[in-house]
């Protein structure tokens, strides 16, 4: 388990503790076997090559004499050195001249003498060394001796065993010494933390136990504490303003609305009545207006039959008003109900009409094939007849007429469109555009009440949806709507276009 990994901070100190303490103990311990093999080494070449010389100085005369027993006698002083296994002197011939063997039994050495040197082979260590006087040689020591680096190694290991052990429990009295005055004031005062979490009682507080670091993280933790009830506090009672004034923020929304709403239906009932009230007067302007033109055409000059036509003129248009006016106030109570609806077949149908008012027109139809909506049909149809009637009236002075309907889908919604290359508008009045009785053009020019696009707002709105137009002066118009009842809505995977003629 990783250090950093262990949950307690007890455990970390324990293991920590205990990891320095191995680890000194490892590199110090591996520093002294190091040196104690090599200075073991050393001592042990030098003491075989200085054993060697002093067997040398002492078998010179009998190897110059040939004396063997002197020399047997001489080698079998080793017996004071037991780690010397084996010694054997050769004549200058190569020949063993004397031997000496630990215990009874004889070991094996060299045949022949090798050169003077000392080599530690193994578990042992071997040296040839000449016998030499007045620069001539006599013969050659040969000794073997025990190299025990194997039971010293086993000895270390046993002390760094032991020393391990003694790690652990000298880790464990530190660890349990430093708890005491270092971890359990932080246990407890994370002990605390967790259940100020827990419970949101910020009255709580740490107990200081010390006047160290540790004394200053306790001091931090309850300032802290304090702080965080002092803003607490704070932050209830404007909980509490705000929420009273949500209260009555909504009460008074709830008035404001009550009171729009009572308003917005008196001003539609005022309207409605209106309207219909304006009617009769009316037509019976309009009717008497048309007496005067039948009756009294004979006797009436050429200045008051211009009279005449224009009061039946201003009463046609203003009798149109109030149907425009009736028209957008029961769209304003209409209550929507949407169902799947062909509107592309609801646009041909739309042309047909157009087409069968004003047979003279040549007027290039292009209407995108497959286009369903999710719409309420008779609000939708509305929307059309105002959008393409519009579209059909401003390209009136277009010899080359062209309107077209489709749709765009960007992430499952519907954008749809109606184009043309009428007349166009300056988009700097925009802004007026869907406001009722605001018109771009002189009536002159084009025709019309300008309740139409007002109507088709109030539609698109109930829809869920937005309506916007894009046009510059005599470049035609784009009309754009979305309906948010056709993000669901079946149509063709990619609608086509289908050019026709009205």
């Amino acid at each position: 388990m990783k250090l950093a990994r262990l949950r307690s901070i007890q455990h970390k100190l324990f293991l920590g503790v205990l990891l320095n303490s191995v680890v000194t103990l490892l590199i110090a311990g591996n520093a002294l076997f190091y040196y104690d093999l090599r200075s073991y080494r050393t001592t042990s070449v030098n003491e075989l090559r200085v054993q060697a010389q002093l067997i040398a100085q002492a078998t010179a005369a009998a190897l110059q004499f040939d004396d063997p027993k002197f020399a047997a006698d001489n080698l079998a002083l080793l017996k004071a050195r037991p780690a010397i296994r084996v010694a054997v002197i050769y004549n200058a011939r190569g020949a063993p001249f004397a031997t000496y063997f630990r215990g009874a039994v004889k070991g094996e050495f060299p045949a022949l003498p090798e050169a003077d040197g000392v080599t530690v082979e193994g578990e042992r260590i071997v040296s040839f060394l000449r016998v030499i006087q007045n620069g001539e040689i006599l013969g050659t020591v040969y000794l073997e001796s025990d190299f025990e680096i194997y039971k010293r190694m086993e000895s270390y290991l046993g002390i760094a065993f032991t020393a391990g052990i003694v790690a652990i429990l000298v880790s464990l009295l530190l660890s349990a010494f430093l708890q005491r005055g270092i971890t359990r004031p932080i246990v407890e005062t994370a002990v605390l933390a967790r259940r100020v979490s827990e419970t949101r009682d910020y009255s709580l507080r740490a107990r200081k136990t010390s006047e160290d670091e540790t004394g200053t993280l306790v001091d931090s933790f309850n300032e802290m504490l304090s702080e965080i009830e002092r803003r607490t506090a704070a932050l209830e009672t404007s909980r509490q303003e705000v929420q009273q004034l949500n209260e009555e923020l909504e009460a008074r929304v709830v008035r404001r609305t009550a009171q729009l709403e009572e308003t917005n239906r008196q001003l539609e009932a005022f309207s409605y009545s209106v309207s219909h009230d304006l009617r009769a007067p009316l037509r019976a302007i309009d009717g008497f207006g048309q007496a005067l033109v039948e009756d009294y055409a004979d006797k009436a000059d050429e200045g008051m039959r211009r009279y005449l036509d224009r009061i039946r003129a201003a009463t046609l248009r203003m009798s149109q008003l109030i149907e425009d006016l009736l028209a957008l106030a029961q769209i304003s109570r209409a209550q929507v109900a949407p169902k799947d609806v062909d509107l592309s077949e609801m646009v041909r149908q739309v042309f047909a009409e157009l087409a069968s008012r004003d047979p003279d027109r040549n007027v290039e139809v292009v209407v995108w094939d497959g286009i369903v909506a999710r719409a309420d049909p008779r609000l939708i149809r509305i929307v059309l007849e105002n959008l393409l009637g519009n579209a059909w009236k401003f390209t009136s002075k277009n010899p080359q007429a062209r309107i077209e309907f489709g749709v765009l889908r960007d992430a499952g919604k519907a954008t749809f469109h109606v184009h043309d290359n009428g007349a166009g508008f300056d988009m700097a009045y925009a802004n007026k555009l869907f406001t009722a009785f605001q018109r771009l053009h002189a009536a002159k020019e084009f025709p019309g009440t300008g309740i139409g696009l007002a109507t088709v707002q109030r539609i698109i709105v109930k829809h869920g949806g937005r309506l916007w137009a894009h046009s510059a002066p005599g470049q035609g118009a784009t009309f754009y709507f979305t309906l948010e009842e056709t993000e669901g809505a079946q149509s063709a995977p990619a609608a086509q276009p289908l050019r026709e003629t009205a």
